[in-house]
């Protein structure tokens, strides 16, 4: 009986196999026909995907490369060279310095604008000087530093020094005793002693005195305006 059996089974078990091969291959087939439709009634839920927003990505700045200023190179100037020195600087000048050449009474002053009347002679004349009155003998002093111009015998002065400074100022000094203490050409100073007050003068008074005059560039001046420069 079992063999019977499986002789049946044997022989069913090759057909049936071959018949469910055939079927599945049917119903693939009728599935790739229709599309693979859902059965009806049946909703298919596609799932829904977010779809993201475009980021919007920085633009890139591109740095432009900075150009490094190089300092440009000073030129420095050659150091001018000092003046050279003097070699034999200038001496402060020492001030000038006025003495009076003799202190004593005015007998007749320094007018040159009005005319004066002059005893000795009996006229009206201009005085271009001054008349100190002094004791004969009384030294004469030189009024400022200078250099003696000339020593001679005036016919109406007497005996006569004239001295020569500086800006074009002369002194007169008459009425001096007969040699003087100085000689043409020599230096004096302020306060040197030239001579000695004396009567040679033919048109002075007869009363010992001196008779100083002053001049600058061969124009008088007022001896009273030199004496207190």
């Amino acid at each position: 009986m079992e063999g019977n059996v499986r002789k049946v089974l044997s022989g069913v078990g090759f057909y049936g196999t071959l018949a469910v091969c055939l079927a599945i291959v049917g119903v693939c087939g009728w599935l790739l026909l229709s599309g693979g439709e859902e059965p009806a009634g049946q909703t298919q839920v596609t799932p829904q995907i977010p779809v993201s927003q475009p980021v919007e990505m920085p633009e890139k700045t591109v740095e432009q490369p900075v150009e490094t200023l190089k300092p440009e190179p000073v030129v420095q100037e050659a150091a001018s060279e000092p003046p050279a020195a003097d070699p034999a600087p200038a001496a402060a000048e020492a001030p000038r310095l006025i003495v009076e050449p003799l202190r004593g009474e005015v007998l007749t002053a320094f007018s040159m604008e009005e005319l004066v009347y002059n005893q000795t002679l009996g006229d009206w004349r201009t005085h271009d000087g001054v008349d100190i009155a002094a004791d004969s003998g009384a030294a004469v002093l030189a009024a400022c530093g200078g250099t003696v111009q000339a020593v001679t015998e005036d016919p109406l002065l007497g005996t006569t020094v004239v001295l020569a400074h500086d800006d074009g100022y002369q002194t007169t000094y008459a009425n001096l005793q007969p040699h003087p203490d100085v000689a043409a050409g020599e230096e004096v100073s302020a306060g040197q002693i030239i001579g000695a007050v004396g009567s040679t003068a033919a048109a002075e008074s007869d009363m010992p005195h001196l008779h100083f005059a002053v001049s600058r560039d061969g124009k008088a001046v007022n001896p009273g305006e030199f004496l207190e420069s």
